[in-house]
């Protein structure tokens, strides 16, 4: 029971918020409490020493009115403007507690809840570029969050170079997922430079539970299971038009997600033995070029992105001497399946799909070409169905299934590239405008990269974090993604502007990406003489 233990926090008498009668019953509530969705929980269960499942961002900002008189940045403003809206995010003022012999995690309010400990002001050494607050990020998001206090951390890091500033802040992974990451961060931010400090709303904490009351609601939860799955299974053949025909999708879903999770990875120079410690770096693409691309070539900006990670995993293995051809890269990526009614929630409510990347095809135009085919079939194919369902089933799984569940699943995927839609229009943090922002996703077991890009005010911003031993040449590939992309659009207009000028249309019309590439499964194998290519280039880098 040690986890449930704030150890060595100092005891302070707290005035209890009065209980209110159930609305229901009409039964005065002892205690408050929530429980973790079976998502949420996972990202818990993945945890170890070496796998470190918060996730992170940096935000730029120039100084502007947060420039106090000595050249400093004003840190207590900033704790003052979060404190305006803690009332708005409560998870921020709660801690976790596990339940006795199911071993589940819960939520309850932190009757110690110190603000302080988790904003703190720091500044960069000199000379206090983009190189010092890439380090500093790194060792920040090398050191797990303490589970006995709320899990979320905010550094204000003053000292960087070109009058800016910055924010890092980490959370856990069990409290957001990208898209309710991206709704907090609306909390503090405003479309102008415009604000206003809101004042503080009294934290009165509700009642924990005791470890009795928890048993008494497990049982009651068990004993009650039959029950829910039977009135869920009525409310479900109301809700549903053709019962046998959804049934057998979401079969054939959950049939088709276990038979991936049931492939291991194949090995790579980016998999391996996690250690503690982690590399980030990151960069910013224009957006209009990737836009430009979409409309060139009829495919996705989430295509598009997952083509340029392929080109760059390419160019890393060649410059590692192994063959790409030969290996079958699997990115997870991750797929938003919030309802709009669940907006600025927190918590997750993502599935997943898993994509082949054809990171044996050197031409950037068919390699989109792939990508798209690809991700097409995966609409269809209902992938992110199947795991979201099995999400669902996880909210009644035993801690200790649901970690072997999890970490089977793992098994397939080599990295994590997510993309998460960000706001178009700049914005501002106390008149201070915001530059640029960036996002570490969490490594899972033996991924030792994972990518996140965030659209921002016309930008692409491209977050990597690495593992520190597995991945010591990370600057290299940021400079592979860059030229990946650089490629990419070059190709793709250039091939728009020659078909334009056969047809007699603008150099902007639509190219379809199936007319600049074949089957998927052929293209990904590649030819013997597209190989010995291959193999020829890494001689003579050799």
């Amino acid at each position: 029971m040690s986890q449930n233990r704030a150890s060595g926090r100092s005891k302070r008498r707290v005035t209890r918020r009065p209980e209110k009668p159930d609305l229901a019953t009409g039964v005065v509530r002892k205690y408050s409490y929530e429980r973790l969705s079976g998502q949420d929980r996972s990202f818990l269960a993945f945890e170890n020493p070496h796998v470190h499942t918060h996730v992170g961002a940096t935000q730029i900002f120039e100084a502007g009115p947060m420039r106090t008189a000595d050249g400093g940045i004003n840190a207590d403003l900033y704790k003052r403007a979060i404190e305006g809206v803690l009332h708005l995010i409560p998870r921020y003022r709660q801690r976790l507690m596990w339940t006795p012999i199911e071993n589940r995690p819960i939520w309850v309010d932190d009757p110690e809840f110190n603000i302080d400990y988790h904003i703190r002001h720091t500044a960069l050494p000199r000379p206090g570029g983009d190189e010092e607050l890439k380090k500093l990020t790194a060792r920040i998001m090398s050191h797990q969050l303490d589970r006995a206090r709320p899990l979320w951390e905010q550094w204000v890091v003053e000292g960087l170079q070109g009058d800016r500033f910055a924010v890092i802040s980490k959370l856990h992974h069990c409290m957001v997922d990208g898209t309710s990451g991206i709704d907090v961060a609306h909390l503090t931010l405003s479309p102008t430079p415009k604000y206003e400090i809101r004042k503080p709303q009294p934290y009165v904490p509700r009642t924990s539970p005791s470890e009795w009351a928890l048993l008494k609601d497990s049982l009651t939860r068990r004993l009650n299971l039959p029950f829910q799955v039977v009135s869920g299974w009525r409310h479900f053949r109301r809700e549903t038009k053709d019962l046998r025909r959804e049934l057998r999708t979401r079969v054939e879903a959950v049939a088709e997600v276990l038979g991936w999770a049931t492939l291991p990875r194949a090995e790579s120079p980016l998999n391996g033995a996690l250690g503690p410690h982690r590399r980030v770096d990151w960069l910013a693409t224009p957006l209009a070029d990737c836009k430009a691309v979409s409309k060139a070539t009829d495919c996705s900006v989430n295509d598009i992105l997952l083509a340029t990670v392929a080109g760059a995993v390419r160019e890393f293995f060649l410059s590692r001497r192994v063959h790409p051809g030969d290996i079958e890269f699997r990115a997870a990526n991750p797929v938003n399946v919030r309802q709009e009614s669940e907006r600025g929630k927190m918590g997750n409510r993502v599935s997943s799909w898993l994509v082949l990347l054809p990171i044996g095809e050197p031409d950037p135009r068919k390699r989109l070409a792939q990508v798209h085919e690809i991700t097409e079939g995966l609409k269809s194919s209902k992938q992110a169905l199947g795991v979201d369902m099995m999400m669902a089933v996880a909210e009644w799984q035993p801690a200790v299934m649901l970690t072997m569940g999890l970490r089977a699943t793992n098994r397939s995927a080599n990295m994590i590239v997510t993309n998460v839609p960000g706001p178009p229009q700049p914005l501002y943090l106390l008149g201070a405008r915001l530059l640029e922002m960036y996002s570490t996703v969490p490594l899972l077991e033996n991924q030792g990269m994972g990518i996140t890009i965030l659209s921002y005010a016309g930008k692409m911003c491209w977050g990597i974090n690495a593992d520190y031993e597995l991945v010591p040449d990370l600057r290299n590939f940021v400079k592979m993604i860059g030229t990946s992309f650089t490629q990419l659009v070059r190709a793709t207009t250039a091939s728009a502007a020659t078909e334009a000028a056969h047809t007699g249309e603008s150099a902007g019309a639509n190219v379809p990406a199936a007319a600049v590439g074949r089957g998927t499964k052929r293209r990904h194998r590649g030819s013997s003489e597209r190989r010995a290519a291959e193999r020829a280039g890494l001689d003579r880098a050799g």
